[in-house]
C-alpha cells in the first residue's frame, strides 16, 4: 500500500472502497501529519481532527454495510479534505480573517461545503486567509500568520494561502479555494500544489464570505487546491453546477480531459507581462513545460502579450464596477471604518486590521489608482475585447503557458514593496478564463516553481489535461523536506 500522505483524493477513494485503505487509516494519517506540521505553518486555524476521526469510522461502518455495493456509495467517501474558514460550513466560525467577526458562527454550509459533504468528503480543518480575502499574504488579527511549508519565512500567498500550506504539506489530498484575483493560483505555486481557477460561471459562489450576493462574483471562482493534478476534473464536477442561489452560475458540460489530443495541442508562451521581469528560474521552468509538451507533439510558439501588462487597471476597474459595498464598510461590517484613525492605530499597534487592508480602503477612491466611473466601463470593455482575442487566438485546442508570478515565494511582508506583482494571475479573472496552476519542481534555494495554463473560455478541460500530461512527464508535486518545521522563522 501506498503512503497516504501521497497518494491523491482519487486513489484514496480507490482504496478505501476495495478496502486496501479504511477511512480512519485514510483521515488518521493526514490528522497525525496535520497535528506535527500545523504548529509551524498555522495554516489550519480551526480543527476538526476528532470529529473527522469519528466521521471516518462512520464511513467505515457505511462501507461494511454497503457489502460488495460499493457503486452506491458516495464518490469521496471516508476522503480527508480541509476548507478556506471563508465559506461557511455550519457550526464554524465564518471569520474571514475580520476581527468584528471572530465570534460569527455559520449556520449552514456554503453550496461547495455541502456538495463535498454530499460526496463523502471529510474536512479536517478550516484554513487561514487574508483579512476579507484581499491580499497576497495570509495574515489576519484573528488567527495570525501563516508560514510557507518549504521555508516558514516565506508566504503562502492569499487569500487561499491556509489551503495551499496544508496541501502543499502533505497534511490535506484537496482543499477548497476562491480565485478572485489568483487567490487559488498563488497560495499553489507558492506551496508547490496544483490549484484550477475554472471558467467564469461554472461553480456557486453561494455561502462565501464576504462576495455571496455581490456582482463580483462573476470574476469569483471556487474550486480546488490539490496535490494530484488527476484530482482536479473530478473535483470541479462535483463543485460545478447551479444551485438556484448563484445566478450567475450556468450549467455548463465539463469535457474529459483524457479527450485532448495532446499532440494537437497549440501552445503559445508568454515569459512576462511586459512591465514586470520574471525570475530566470521560473522562465527556465516555463521553458521546461513547452519542451514537454512539445515533446509530447504539441506545437509551440514563443510569443509578446504586453496587453496582459493591463492587468491592475483592468482588473481594478471590473471590481470597482461590480462592487456594491465599499470595502470600508465591509471591514466595519456595513459601517465605513475611519480609514486615517485606524492606520495611525496600526502604527502604535492598536488597529483591529492588518496594513493591507487598511491601504486597500484607503485607496478605493484615490483617482490617480482607481479612475472615474466612465472610464472603469471603457476598461471593462477593454478587458471583454482582450478575452474575445485571447479565446479566438487559443481556439477549442489552445493554451497559453504564462508564469504565475515574477518570483518564487518572497518573504514575509516583501509583497507590501513589490504591491502589483499579482495581477499576473488577476488578468484572467477579469477575463473570465479557465487557469491551472502547474508546480514544475524546486528552486536552488528549495521553493516551489511553477506556471499557469491559460485555456480558452469553457476549456477547463484542455487546461487540466496539459497540467496532467506535465505532472506525468515532470513529476509535479514534491514533498517538503521530513520535519514539522522547515528553515528557521527568524
Amino acid at each position: 500500500m501506498a503512503d497516504p500522505l501521497s497518494m491523491s483524493a482519487l486513489e484514496l477513494a480507490a482504496a478505501i472502497r476495495s478496502r486496501r485503505l479504511s477511512a480512519r487509516e485514510a483521515v488518521g494519517a493526514h490528522v497525525d501529519h496535520a497535528r506535527a506540521v500545523n504548529p509551524t505553518l498555522n495554516a489550519i486555524v480551526v480543527d476538526r481532527y476528532e470529529a473527522a476521526l469519528h466521521e471516518a469510522e462512520l464511513a467505515d461502518a457505511r462501507l461494511e454495510r454497503a457489502g460488495a455495493d460499493v457503486e452506491a456509495l458516495p464518490p469521496l467517501l471516508g476522503v480527508p479534505c480541509t476548507i478556506k474558514e471563508s465559506f461557511a460550513y455550519a457550526g464554524l466560525p465564518n471569520s474571514s480573517g475580520l476581527l468584528r467577526r471572530r465570534d460569527v458562527i455559520a449556520s449552514e454550509d456554503a453550496t461547495t461545503v455541502a456538495r463535498l459533504k454530499q460526496a463523502g468528503a471529510i474536512c479536517i480543518g478550516l484554513t487561514n486567509v487574508s483579512e476579507l480575502c484581499m491580499w497576497m499574504e495570509s495574515n489576519n488579527r484573528v488567527y495570525g500568520r501563516s508560514n510557507n511549508p518549504y521555508d516558514p519565512r516565506c508566504i503562502v500567498g492569499g487569500s487561499s494561502g491556509g489551503e495551499g500550506a496544508i496541501v502543499g504539506a502533505g497534511a490535506s489530498p484537496f482543499g477548497l479555494g476562491a480565485d478572485i484575483g489568483g487567490s487559488i493560483r498563488m497560495p499553489a505555486f507558492f506551496c508547490g500544489v496544483f490549484g484550477h481557477k475554472s471558467t467564469g460561471g461554472l461553480v456557486p459562489g453561494t455561502g462565501m464570505h464576504p462576495l455571496s450576493e455581490n456582482e463580483a462574483l462573476r470574476y469569483l471562482a471556487t474550486g480546488p487546491i490539490t496535490r494530484r493534478a488527476t484530482d482536479l476534473m473530478p473535483l470541479l464536477r462535483i463543485l460545478a453546477g447551479p444551485d438556484g442561489h448563484d445566478h450567475g452560475v450556468m450549467p455548463l458540460e465539463l469535457r474529459d480531459p483524457e479527450s485532448v489530443d495532446l499532440g494537437a495541442l497549440e501552445v503559445s508562451v508568454v515569459e512576462d507581462n511586459g512591465k514586470t521581469p520574471v525570475d530566470h528560474e521560473l522562465l527556465e521552468s516555463l521553458e521546461q513545460a513547452a519542451d514537454i509538451l512539445e515533446g509530447l507533439g504539441a506545437k509551440v510558439q514563443r510569443r509578446r502579450m504586453p496587453e496582459l501588462g493591463r492587468g491592475f487597471d483592468l482588473w481594478s476597474s471590473a471590481m470597482a464596477l461590480a462592487a456594491d459595498t465599499p470595502f470600508r464598510e465591509l471591514l466595519g461590517e456595513g459601517q465605513a471604518i475611519p480609514v486615517g484613525r485606524e492606520l495611525l492605530r496600526w502604527v502604535f499597534g492598536r488597529s483591529q486590521h492588518t496594513l493591507p487592508a487598511l491601504v486597500l480602503a484607503a485607496v478605493e477612491d484615490f483617482r490617480p489608482i482607481i479612475p472615474a466611473i466612465e472610464e472603469q466601463r471603457r476598461l471593462v470593455a477593454e478587458a471583454m475585447a482582450l478575452r474575445a482575442q485571447i479565446d479566438a487566438q487559443l481556439g477549442a485546442r489552445g493554451v497559453l503557458l504564462f508564469p504565475t508570478h515574477p518570483r518564487p515565494a518572497p518573504r514575509h511582508y516583501a509583497p507590501l514593496l513589490r504591491p502589483f506583482d499579482w495581477v499576473y494571475t488577476a488578468i484572467f479573472n477579469v477575463m473570465e478564463l479557465p487557469v491551472t496552476q502547474v508546480p514544475m519542481g524546486l528552486s536552488q534555494a528549495g521553493l516551489p516553481l511553477g506556471l499557469q495554463v491559460v485555456g480558452g473560455s469553457g476549456n477547463d478541460h484542455v487546461t487540466i489535461a496539459a497540467a496532467c500530461a506535465l505532472e506525468r512527464e515532470h513529476g509535479g508535486w514534491v514533498r517538503p523536506p521530513a520535519g514539522p518545521a522547515v528553515g528557521s522563522l527568524a
